[in-house]
This record gives structure tokens, sequence and C-alpha cells, in this order.
């Protein structure tokens, strides 16, 4: 099993699953704050596509 499989499991893991949204969900609050709420709607749509991406999609 290489580097990136063992990376793929590791983020279809519940923790994994877990980190990953943490983490999407601060960048798009971040991006929110930087943009002024502005964006909000594509901002969204962008973290769920990255969800969709990584991990199990949840």
């Amino acid at each position: 099993m290489g580097l990136m499989d063992s990376a793929k499991d590791a983020l279809n893991s519940d923790k994994g699953e877990k980190l990953s949204d943490a983490g999407i969900e601060k960048a798009e609050q971040a991006a929110s704050s930087k943009t002024g709420g502005k964006f909000d709607e594509k901002i969204e749509k962008a973290g769920e596509t990255a969800d969709g991406k990584v991990g199990d999609g949840h």
C-alpha cells in the first residue's frame, strides 16, 4: 500500500471525514469573512464540491 492509498484510507475514515469537514468549513468561513459575505453562495458551492472530492462527501 502506497502513501496515497494510506492517505485516501485515512480521509475515508469517520475521523478523517470529520477533520476534512472541519477544514472545509473553516476555509469557507475565512473566505466569507474576507469577501464580506458577498460570495457566500459560490463559497458554499465550492465547499460542497471539495467535500465531495475529499472523504466520503458527508
